[in-house]
Protein backbone atom coordinates (compact mmCIF):
# COMPACT_ATOMS: atom_id res chain seq x y z
CA UNK A 1 0.00 0.00 0.00
CA UNK A 2 0.89 3.39 -0.75
CA UNK A 3 1.75 7.19 1.43
CA UNK A 4 -0.84 9.16 -0.54
CA UNK A 5 -0.96 13.02 -0.18
CA UNK A 6 -4.28 14.56 -2.08
CA UNK A 7 -4.21 17.88 -2.93
CA UNK A 8 -7.76 19.83 -2.55
CA UNK A 9 -11.15 18.49 -0.88
CA UNK A 10 -13.68 19.52 -3.65
CA UNK A 11 -15.86 16.63 -5.20
CA UNK A 12 -12.48 15.58 -7.33
CA UNK A 13 -9.71 15.19 -3.69
CA UNK A 14 -11.85 14.71 -1.46
CA UNK A 15 -13.54 11.45 -2.88
CA UNK A 16 -10.32 10.22 -4.74
CA UNK A 17 -8.62 10.55 -0.83
CA UNK A 18 -11.42 9.03 0.30
CA UNK A 19 -11.87 6.05 -1.94
CA UNK A 20 -8.16 5.69 -1.64
CA UNK A 21 -7.74 5.12 2.14
CA UNK A 22 -11.06 2.49 1.59
CA UNK A 23 -8.98 0.64 -0.05
CA UNK A 24 -6.09 0.73 2.35
CA UNK A 25 -3.62 3.20 1.14
CA UNK A 26 -2.75 5.60 3.74
CA UNK A 27 -3.74 9.74 3.27
CA UNK A 28 -3.40 13.15 4.00
CA UNK A 29 -5.77 15.30 2.09
CA UNK A 30 -4.01 18.46 2.24
CA UNK A 31 -6.73 22.14 2.44
CA UNK A 32 -5.77 25.86 3.05
CA UNK A 33 -8.90 26.23 5.07
CA UNK A 34 -8.56 25.34 8.85
CA UNK A 35 -12.20 25.07 9.51
CA UNK A 36 -13.00 22.96 6.92
CA UNK A 37 -9.99 20.64 7.67
CA UNK A 38 -11.70 20.77 11.91
CA UNK A 39 -14.78 20.01 10.07
CA UNK A 40 -13.79 16.68 8.00
CA UNK A 41 -11.65 15.85 10.97
CA UNK A 42 -14.91 15.33 13.08
CA UNK A 43 -16.64 13.21 9.79
CA UNK A 44 -18.27 15.76 8.62
CA UNK A 45 -18.03 16.12 4.75
CA UNK A 46 -18.23 19.85 3.16
CA UNK A 47 -19.87 18.42 0.47
CA UNK A 48 -23.07 16.72 -0.13
CA UNK A 49 -21.95 13.43 -1.69
CA UNK A 50 -23.97 10.37 -0.32
CA UNK A 51 -21.90 7.68 1.07
CA UNK A 52 -19.07 10.43 1.58
CA UNK A 53 -19.55 11.22 5.22
CA UNK A 54 -19.59 7.01 6.55
CA UNK A 55 -16.55 6.25 4.50
CA UNK A 56 -14.70 9.71 5.94
CA UNK A 57 -15.64 8.71 10.16
CA UNK A 58 -14.87 4.80 9.07
CA UNK A 59 -11.24 5.60 7.77
CA UNK A 60 -10.35 8.21 9.93
CA UNK A 61 -11.26 5.89 13.11
CA UNK A 62 -8.75 3.46 11.91
CA UNK A 63 -6.14 5.92 11.18
CA UNK A 64 -5.96 5.73 7.20
CA UNK A 65 -7.08 8.85 6.65
CA UNK A 66 -6.21 12.76 7.94
CA UNK A 67 -6.88 16.26 6.77
CA UNK A 68 -4.36 18.93 7.48
CA UNK A 69 -2.98 22.49 6.11
CA UNK A 70 0.22 21.21 6.54
CA UNK A 71 1.05 20.65 3.13
CA UNK A 72 5.09 20.95 4.08
CA UNK A 73 4.50 17.55 6.10
CA UNK A 74 1.99 15.85 3.68
CA UNK A 75 3.93 16.16 0.86
CA UNK A 76 7.97 15.43 2.12
CA UNK A 77 7.06 11.74 2.57
CA UNK A 78 5.07 10.95 0.09
CA UNK A 79 4.67 7.90 -2.74
CA UNK A 80 2.10 9.96 -4.73
CA UNK A 81 0.79 13.52 -4.59
CA UNK A 82 -2.66 13.55 -6.69
CA UNK A 83 -3.79 17.25 -7.49
CA UNK A 84 -7.86 17.39 -7.46
CA UNK A 85 -7.86 21.36 -7.15
CA UNK A 86 -10.63 23.33 -9.11
CA UNK A 87 -9.83 24.22 -12.62
CA UNK A 88 -12.52 27.36 -12.78
CA UNK A 89 -13.46 28.79 -16.26
CA UNK A 90 -12.02 32.22 -17.27
CA UNK A 91 -14.04 34.66 -19.24
CA UNK A 92 -12.52 33.71 -22.51
CA UNK A 93 -13.44 30.10 -21.71
CA UNK A 94 -9.92 28.55 -21.42
CA UNK A 95 -9.35 26.70 -18.02
CA UNK A 96 -7.80 28.65 -15.10
CA UNK A 97 -4.96 26.45 -13.87
CA UNK A 98 -3.55 28.97 -11.08
CA UNK A 99 -4.48 26.84 -8.40
CA UNK A 100 -2.78 23.44 -10.11
CA UNK A 101 0.16 25.98 -10.32
CA UNK A 102 0.46 26.75 -6.27
CA UNK A 103 0.08 23.43 -5.65
CA UNK A 104 3.07 22.02 -7.74
CA UNK A 105 5.20 24.93 -6.34
CA UNK A 106 4.46 23.45 -3.09
CA UNK A 107 5.40 20.12 -4.14
CA UNK A 108 8.83 21.19 -5.84
CA UNK A 109 9.53 22.87 -2.43
CA UNK A 110 8.54 19.97 -0.20
CA UNK A 111 9.23 16.56 -1.28
CA UNK A 112 12.52 15.02 -0.01
CA UNK A 113 12.01 11.11 -1.45
CA UNK A 114 11.19 9.82 -5.20
CA UNK A 115 7.48 11.45 -6.17
CA UNK A 116 5.03 10.46 -8.41
CA UNK A 117 2.71 13.45 -8.69
CA UNK A 118 -1.16 12.99 -10.30
CA UNK A 119 -2.88 15.30 -11.75
CA UNK A 120 -6.64 14.36 -11.36
CA UNK A 121 -7.93 17.91 -11.92
CA UNK A 122 -9.23 18.72 -15.73
CA UNK A 123 -6.68 20.17 -17.60
CA UNK A 124 -6.11 21.19 -21.79
CA UNK A 125 -4.82 18.80 -23.53
CA UNK A 126 -0.45 19.78 -22.69
CA UNK A 127 -0.61 20.89 -19.43
CA UNK A 128 0.84 18.20 -17.57
CA UNK A 129 4.16 18.51 -19.14
CA UNK A 130 3.76 22.24 -18.13
CA UNK A 131 3.07 20.80 -14.70
CA UNK A 132 6.06 18.51 -14.61
CA UNK A 133 8.52 21.35 -16.02
CA UNK A 134 6.99 24.02 -13.44
CA UNK A 135 8.01 21.35 -11.07
CA UNK A 136 11.35 20.67 -11.94
CA UNK A 137 12.47 24.65 -12.10
CA UNK A 138 11.49 24.94 -8.59
CA UNK A 139 12.42 21.43 -7.10
CA UNK A 140 14.96 22.07 -4.04
CA UNK A 141 16.29 18.06 -3.54
CA UNK A 142 17.44 15.74 -5.45
CA UNK A 143 14.46 13.54 -6.33
CA UNK A 144 12.79 11.76 -8.88
CA UNK A 145 9.53 13.02 -9.90
CA UNK A 146 7.36 12.65 -13.11
CA UNK A 147 3.63 13.65 -13.40
CA UNK A 148 0.93 11.54 -14.55
CA UNK A 149 -2.67 12.31 -15.75
CA UNK A 150 -5.35 10.75 -14.37
CA UNK A 151 -8.73 12.14 -14.76
CA UNK A 152 -11.73 11.61 -13.04
CA UNK A 153 -14.60 10.26 -14.25
CA UNK A 154 -17.55 10.99 -11.79
CA UNK A 155 -21.23 12.16 -11.95
CA UNK A 156 -22.35 14.56 -8.69
CA UNK A 157 -24.56 12.62 -6.62
CA UNK A 158 -22.98 9.31 -7.16
CA UNK A 159 -19.31 10.26 -6.88
CA UNK A 160 -18.21 7.50 -4.45
CA UNK A 161 -20.27 4.75 -6.55
CA UNK A 162 -18.79 6.16 -9.51
CA UNK A 163 -15.41 5.90 -8.13
CA UNK A 164 -15.55 2.74 -6.33
CA UNK A 165 -17.10 1.10 -9.02
CA UNK A 166 -15.67 2.48 -11.66
CA UNK A 167 -16.17 1.16 -15.44
CA UNK A 168 -12.15 1.91 -16.31
CA UNK A 169 -9.43 4.25 -14.75
CA UNK A 170 -7.45 5.91 -17.40
CA UNK A 171 -3.64 6.34 -16.46
CA UNK A 172 -1.48 8.67 -18.68
CA UNK A 173 2.10 8.43 -17.86
CA UNK A 174 5.63 8.96 -19.70
CA UNK A 175 7.58 6.18 -18.01
CA UNK A 176 6.99 2.63 -16.61
CA UNK A 177 8.09 4.11 -13.58
CA UNK A 178 5.28 6.21 -13.05
CA UNK A 179 2.68 3.94 -14.69
CA UNK A 180 3.82 1.03 -12.06
CA UNK A 181 3.25 3.17 -9.20
CA UNK A 182 -0.13 4.39 -10.42
CA UNK A 183 -1.35 0.49 -11.20
CA UNK A 184 -0.18 -0.53 -8.01
CA UNK A 185 -2.07 2.49 -6.56
CA UNK A 186 -5.18 1.16 -8.21
CA UNK A 187 -4.94 -2.46 -8.23
CA UNK A 188 -6.90 -3.26 -4.92
CA UNK A 189 -10.00 -1.11 -6.49
CA UNK A 190 -10.03 -4.04 -9.43
CA UNK A 191 -11.03 -2.35 -12.20
CA UNK A 192 -10.14 -2.34 -15.76
CA UNK A 193 -7.18 0.54 -16.37
CA UNK A 194 -6.07 2.27 -19.86
CA UNK A 195 -3.17 3.15 -19.80
CA UNK A 196 -2.11 5.89 -22.52
CA UNK A 197 0.16 9.12 -22.88
CA UNK A 198 -0.45 11.92 -20.90
CA UNK A 199 -1.76 14.21 -23.51
CA UNK A 200 -4.05 11.23 -24.55
CA UNK A 201 -5.44 10.63 -21.32
CA UNK A 202 -6.21 14.26 -21.06
CA UNK A 203 -8.10 14.39 -24.53
CA UNK A 204 -10.04 11.28 -23.39
CA UNK A 205 -11.31 13.27 -20.37
CA UNK A 206 -12.76 16.55 -22.70
CA UNK A 207 -13.65 13.98 -25.87
CA UNK A 208 -15.68 11.70 -22.81
CA UNK A 209 -17.42 14.59 -20.97
CA UNK A 210 -18.17 16.62 -24.60
CA UNK A 211 -19.43 13.62 -26.14
CA UNK A 212 -22.48 13.49 -23.29
CA UNK A 213 -23.06 16.99 -23.51
CA UNK A 214 -23.40 16.49 -27.31
CA UNK A 215 -25.89 14.02 -26.64
CA UNK A 216 -28.37 16.32 -23.86
CA UNK A 217 -27.66 19.24 -26.65
CA UNK A 218 -29.05 17.01 -29.32
CA UNK A 219 -32.09 15.91 -27.52
CA UNK A 220 -32.99 19.26 -26.57
CA UNK A 221 -32.62 20.51 -29.43
CA UNK A 222 -35.02 17.81 -31.35
CA UNK A 223 -37.50 18.16 -28.46
CA UNK A 224 -37.79 22.24 -29.53
CA UNK A 225 -38.85 20.97 -32.93
CA UNK A 226 -41.07 18.16 -31.72
CA UNK A 227 -43.20 21.07 -29.81
CA UNK A 228 -43.23 22.64 -33.61
CA UNK A 229 -44.30 19.86 -35.80
CA UNK A 230 -46.43 18.08 -32.96
CA UNK A 231 -43.75 14.82 -32.13
CA UNK A 232 -43.52 13.71 -28.72
CA UNK A 233 -39.66 14.01 -27.05
CA UNK A 234 -40.05 11.44 -25.10
CA UNK A 235 -41.10 8.33 -27.66
CA UNK A 236 -38.83 9.47 -30.00
CA UNK A 237 -36.03 9.01 -27.10
CA UNK A 238 -37.69 5.82 -26.51
CA UNK A 239 -37.57 4.75 -30.20
CA UNK A 240 -34.02 6.01 -30.23
CA UNK A 241 -32.86 4.33 -26.91
CA UNK A 242 -33.22 0.35 -28.20
CA UNK A 243 -30.67 0.82 -31.21
CA UNK A 244 -27.17 -0.30 -29.45
CA UNK A 245 -25.07 2.64 -31.58
CA UNK A 246 -26.99 5.03 -29.22
CA UNK A 247 -27.59 3.24 -26.24
CA UNK A 248 -30.42 5.02 -23.38
CA UNK A 249 -28.05 6.93 -21.07
CA UNK A 250 -28.48 10.99 -21.63
CA UNK A 251 -31.52 10.81 -23.95
CA UNK A 252 -33.87 13.16 -21.72
CA UNK A 253 -34.50 16.21 -22.83
CA UNK A 254 -35.27 18.91 -20.56
CA UNK A 255 -33.16 22.61 -19.83
CA UNK A 256 -30.27 22.03 -19.93
CA UNK A 257 -26.98 20.85 -18.62
CA UNK A 258 -25.44 22.29 -15.63
CA UNK A 259 -22.88 21.28 -12.92
CA UNK A 260 -19.14 21.61 -12.38
CA UNK A 261 -17.95 19.91 -15.66
CA UNK A 262 -20.08 20.17 -18.82
CA UNK A 263 -20.18 23.62 -19.74
CA UNK A 264 -16.58 24.07 -18.17
CA UNK A 265 -15.22 21.60 -20.63
CA UNK A 266 -17.15 22.17 -23.64
CA UNK A 267 -15.72 25.92 -23.12
CA UNK A 268 -12.17 24.58 -22.74
CA UNK A 269 -12.44 22.21 -25.53
CA UNK A 270 -13.95 24.85 -27.69
CA UNK A 271 -11.12 27.29 -26.43
CA UNK A 272 -8.19 24.58 -26.55
CA UNK A 273 -9.27 24.07 -30.93
CA UNK A 274 -9.54 28.03 -31.29
CA UNK A 275 -6.12 28.28 -29.72
CA UNK A 276 -5.04 25.60 -32.34
CA UNK A 277 -6.67 27.21 -35.22
CA UNK A 278 -9.37 24.55 -35.23
CA UNK A 279 -12.84 25.10 -35.33
CA UNK A 280 -15.19 22.09 -33.57
CA UNK A 281 -18.35 23.66 -35.07
CA UNK A 282 -20.22 20.38 -32.77
CA UNK A 283 -19.09 21.61 -29.46
CA UNK A 284 -19.68 25.05 -30.41
CA UNK A 285 -23.36 24.13 -31.08
CA UNK A 286 -23.73 22.15 -28.26
CA UNK A 287 -22.91 25.47 -25.68
CA UNK A 288 -25.23 27.12 -27.77
CA UNK A 289 -28.15 25.19 -27.71
CA UNK A 290 -27.60 24.52 -23.68
CA UNK A 291 -26.92 28.37 -23.54
CA UNK A 292 -30.67 29.08 -24.91
CA UNK A 293 -32.25 26.44 -23.84
CA UNK A 294 -31.77 27.05 -20.01
CA UNK A 295 -34.41 30.00 -19.74
CA UNK A 296 -36.63 27.98 -22.52
CA UNK A 297 -38.94 28.04 -19.35
CA UNK A 298 -39.14 31.71 -18.98
CA UNK A 299 -39.86 32.14 -22.09
CA UNK A 300 -42.59 29.87 -22.23
CA UNK A 301 -43.89 30.98 -19.21
CA UNK A 302 -43.51 34.94 -20.45
CA UNK A 303 -45.88 34.11 -23.21
CA UNK A 304 -48.42 32.61 -21.53
CA UNK A 305 -48.74 35.61 -18.72
CA UNK A 306 -48.91 39.14 -19.12
CA UNK A 307 -46.73 39.88 -16.60
CA UNK A 308 -45.10 38.15 -13.22
CA UNK A 309 -45.11 41.14 -11.04
CA UNK A 310 -47.63 40.70 -7.90
CA UNK A 311 -47.36 36.85 -8.99
CA UNK A 312 -46.53 34.29 -6.47
CA UNK A 313 -43.98 32.19 -8.38
CA UNK A 314 -43.49 27.99 -7.08
CA UNK A 315 -39.80 26.83 -7.88
CA UNK A 316 -39.42 23.47 -7.12
CA UNK A 317 -35.40 22.67 -7.19
CA UNK A 318 -32.41 24.86 -7.03
CA UNK A 319 -29.45 22.52 -8.20
CA UNK A 320 -28.48 21.77 -10.95
CA UNK A 321 -29.14 17.90 -10.45
CA UNK A 322 -30.70 15.94 -7.40
CA UNK A 323 -28.41 14.60 -5.20
CA UNK A 324 -26.07 17.56 -4.83
CA UNK A 325 -26.04 20.74 -3.18
CA UNK A 326 -23.90 22.03 -6.52
CA UNK A 327 -25.52 25.21 -8.00
CA UNK A 328 -22.72 25.49 -10.83
CA UNK A 329 -24.43 26.54 -14.06
CA UNK A 330 -27.98 25.53 -12.81
CA UNK A 331 -30.32 27.09 -14.49
CA UNK A 332 -32.26 28.32 -11.72
CA UNK A 333 -29.52 30.73 -11.89
CA UNK A 334 -30.59 31.77 -15.09
CA UNK A 335 -34.55 31.95 -14.09
CA UNK A 336 -34.96 33.44 -10.81
CA UNK A 337 -33.01 36.38 -11.74
CA UNK A 338 -35.18 36.94 -14.49
CA UNK A 339 -38.08 36.65 -12.11
CA UNK A 340 -36.84 38.79 -9.62
CA UNK A 341 -35.98 42.02 -12.00
CA UNK A 342 -40.01 41.38 -13.47
CA UNK A 343 -41.26 41.32 -9.75
CA UNK A 344 -42.15 38.38 -8.90
CA UNK A 345 -42.50 36.99 -5.22
CA UNK A 346 -40.55 33.96 -5.10
CA UNK A 347 -41.01 30.79 -3.29
CA UNK A 348 -38.25 28.09 -3.92
CA UNK A 349 -37.97 24.78 -2.31
CA UNK A 350 -34.57 22.78 -2.36
CA UNK A 351 -34.48 19.74 0.17
CA UNK A 352 -30.28 20.71 -0.10
CA UNK A 353 -29.53 23.53 -2.07
CA UNK A 354 -31.27 26.35 -0.79
CA UNK A 355 -28.41 27.55 1.94
CA UNK A 356 -26.17 27.61 -0.91
CA UNK A 357 -28.63 29.16 -3.22
CA UNK A 358 -29.58 31.87 -0.41
CA UNK A 359 -25.57 33.00 -0.64
CA UNK A 360 -26.49 34.46 -4.24
CA UNK A 361 -30.31 35.75 -3.32
CA UNK A 362 -30.47 36.24 0.44
CA UNK A 363 -34.08 35.91 1.79
CA UNK A 364 -35.94 39.39 1.45
CA UNK A 365 -36.06 41.71 -1.32
CA UNK A 366 -34.07 41.28 -4.12
CA UNK A 367 -34.54 43.86 -7.69
CA UNK A 368 -38.07 44.48 -7.90
CA UNK A 369 -39.21 41.05 -6.29
CA UNK A 370 -38.38 38.73 -3.31
CA UNK A 371 -37.55 35.28 -2.55
CA UNK A 372 -38.43 33.28 0.41
CA UNK A 373 -36.79 29.97 1.08
CA UNK A 374 -39.75 26.85 2.38
CA UNK A 375 -38.92 23.63 3.77
CA UNK A 376 -42.00 21.79 2.08
CA UNK A 377 -43.04 21.16 -1.53
CA UNK A 378 -46.42 22.50 0.63
CA UNK A 379 -45.43 25.64 1.28
CA UNK A 380 -44.17 26.24 -2.21
CA UNK A 381 -47.03 25.42 -3.84
CA UNK A 382 -49.97 27.24 -1.43
CA UNK A 383 -51.63 29.70 -3.39
CA UNK A 384 -48.83 30.19 -6.22
CA UNK A 385 -49.69 31.93 -9.08
CA UNK A 386 -47.46 29.70 -11.44
CA UNK A 387 -44.77 27.18 -10.73
CA UNK A 388 -41.37 25.75 -12.26
CA UNK A 389 -39.85 23.13 -11.53
CA UNK A 390 -36.35 23.27 -12.16
CA UNK A 391 -34.57 20.26 -10.64
CA UNK A 392 -36.48 16.61 -10.55
CA UNK A 393 -35.29 15.75 -6.67
CA UNK A 394 -37.82 12.76 -5.57
CA UNK A 395 -39.52 14.72 -3.20
CA UNK A 396 -41.03 16.90 -6.44
CA UNK A 397 -41.35 13.76 -8.64
CA UNK A 398 -43.81 12.43 -5.43
CA UNK A 399 -46.20 15.46 -5.65
CA UNK A 400 -49.63 14.38 -7.36
CA UNK A 401 -51.72 16.22 -9.47
CA UNK A 402 -54.12 17.00 -7.42
CA UNK A 403 -51.64 18.61 -4.69
CA UNK A 404 -51.15 21.18 -7.67
CA UNK A 405 -54.68 21.81 -8.64
CA UNK A 406 -55.76 21.38 -4.57
CA UNK A 407 -52.80 23.96 -3.63
CA UNK A 408 -52.20 26.64 -6.05
CA UNK A 409 -54.22 29.68 -6.38
CA UNK A 410 -53.77 29.13 -10.28
CA UNK A 411 -52.80 25.50 -11.07
CA UNK A 412 -50.22 26.22 -14.04
CA UNK A 413 -47.11 24.35 -13.99
CA UNK A 414 -43.73 24.36 -16.07
CA UNK A 415 -41.81 21.69 -16.25
CA UNK A 416 -38.49 21.43 -17.45
CA UNK A 417 -37.57 18.13 -16.66
CA UNK A 418 -40.99 16.25 -18.39
CA UNK A 419 -41.75 14.63 -14.66
CA UNK A 420 -45.00 13.95 -15.26
CA UNK A 421 -48.03 12.57 -17.31
CA UNK A 422 -49.19 14.79 -19.77
CA UNK A 423 -53.05 13.44 -19.42
CA UNK A 424 -52.51 12.73 -15.78
CA UNK A 425 -51.82 16.63 -15.20
CA UNK A 426 -54.82 17.80 -17.93
CA UNK A 427 -57.38 15.48 -15.84
CA UNK A 428 -56.86 16.86 -12.51
CA UNK A 429 -57.38 20.36 -14.05
CA UNK A 430 -53.57 21.24 -14.38
CA UNK A 431 -52.59 23.45 -16.66
CA UNK A 432 -49.21 22.05 -17.69
CA UNK A 433 -46.29 22.65 -20.17
CA UNK A 434 -43.24 20.71 -20.50
CA UNK A 435 -40.29 20.46 -22.64
CA UNK A 436 -40.64 18.37 -26.05
CA UNK A 437 -44.07 17.20 -25.83
CA UNK A 438 -47.86 18.73 -26.76
CA UNK A 439 -50.79 17.99 -24.37
CA UNK A 440 -53.07 18.62 -27.51
CA UNK A 441 -51.18 15.74 -29.44
CA UNK A 442 -50.27 13.37 -26.98
CA UNK A 443 -54.29 12.85 -25.75
CA UNK A 444 -55.51 13.10 -28.99
CA UNK A 445 -53.78 9.95 -29.71
CA UNK A 446 -54.77 8.10 -27.01
CA UNK A 447 -58.19 9.34 -27.63
CA UNK A 448 -57.83 7.87 -31.14
CA UNK A 449 -56.21 4.62 -30.12
CA UNK A 450 -59.02 4.11 -27.42
CA UNK A 451 -61.84 4.81 -29.96
CA UNK A 452 -60.22 2.09 -32.49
Amino acid sequence: MKKIAVAGTGYVGLVAGVTFAEKGHSVTCVDIDENKVEIMKSGISPIYEEGLEELMRKNYKVGRIDYTTDYQTAYREADAIFIGVGTPEQPDGSANLSYIATVARQIAESIEKDCLVVVKSTVPVGTNDKVEQFIQDFLINDVRVEVASNPEFLAQGSAVHDTLEAKRFIIGTESEWAEKILTEIYKPFDIPIVSVNRRTAEMIKYASNDFLALKISYMNDIANLCELVGADIQDVAKGMSYDERIGSKFLSAGIGFGGSCFPKDTQALNHLAKHNGYELKTIQSAIEVNDKQKTLLYRKANDRLITFNGLKVAVLGLTFKPGTDDLREAPSLENIPLLLEQGADVIAYDPVGADNFSKHYPEGRNSNGSIQYVSSVEETLEEANVCFIFTEWPEVKEISPELYKGLMRTPLVFDGRNIYDIESMETAGVEYHSVGRRVTNQVAKKKVMSNG
